[in-house]
């Protein structure tokens, strides 16, 4: 099993999406064999938007000559996707910022949604090309966007479940810790309530071809 973990918050590690995150890296790691689990963490805040030479490959109607040997942020994009691949179960640690995903996730997003990479486009529209893998999101707000106690509109599940099955990954489960920024009470039992949406959860392994 390899776990790769997107940390997209400024606070990182003292942030409540790793907190979260983590929550769902013990469960996948009871899941399955300890001594073979592998986790690679990284850092979307640290990632640059794309630059000029990525935006001439993705308008070229091929791909540039070189391939994985690009240079600037579309090597970047050839390392992620690569990550990407290698992963046999993705863990997704992000605020909400604004009603949707925060730029690092949205920088990330940009370098491992591909033409001709990550997805072809078709007559009926885009295909993805990634093998389907689990995907779990660990997501914090400062308010509520779910449930009956929401004052928000949601625009963060819903991109997220479009656009990463863009590229081929359906399996997308969001866990959320809502209302972190009204006070400890209310962020306890938001912290209570993921953890019995974690209990609902089924944390199945991959067949072995998946995982190896």
């Amino acid at each position: 099993m390899s776990i790769l973990r997107i940390c997209c918050s400024p606070q990182g590690l003292a942030s409540e999406s790793y907190r979260l995150s983590q929550r769902i890296v013990e469960r996948l790691a009871t899941a399955g064999p300890s001594d073979r689990m592998d986790i690679v963490e990284f850092d979307a805040t640290t990632l640059a938007h794309a630059d000029g030479q990525y935006a001439v490959a993705l308008a070229s109607p091929v791909d540039p000559e070189g391939g994985a040997g690009g240079r600037g942020s579309l090597g970047m994009s050839d390392q992620l996707i690569r990550m990407l691949e290698d992963a046999s179960h993705i863990v997704v640690a992000t605020p909400m910022h604004n009603f949707t995903v925060p730029s690092s996730l949205k920088a990330w997003l940009d370098h491992v949604v591909r033409v001709r990479n990550t997805f072809h486009i078709t007559p009926q529209g885009k295909v993805g090309l990634l093998k389907d893998r689990p995907v779990y999101v660990a997501i914090s707000s400062g308010g509520a966007f779910s449930g009956p106690e929401a004052r928000q509109p949601d625009f963060l599940t819903p991109y997220l479940r479009h656009v990463l099955g863009t590229i081929g990954l359906t399996q997308v489960t969001f866990i959320s810790v809502e209302s972190t920024a009204r006070g400890p009470e209310l962020l306890e039992e938001a912290r209570q309530q993921a953890e019995i949406a974690l209990d609902r959860i089924a944390f199945d392994l991959l067949p072995e071809e998946m995982i190896g």
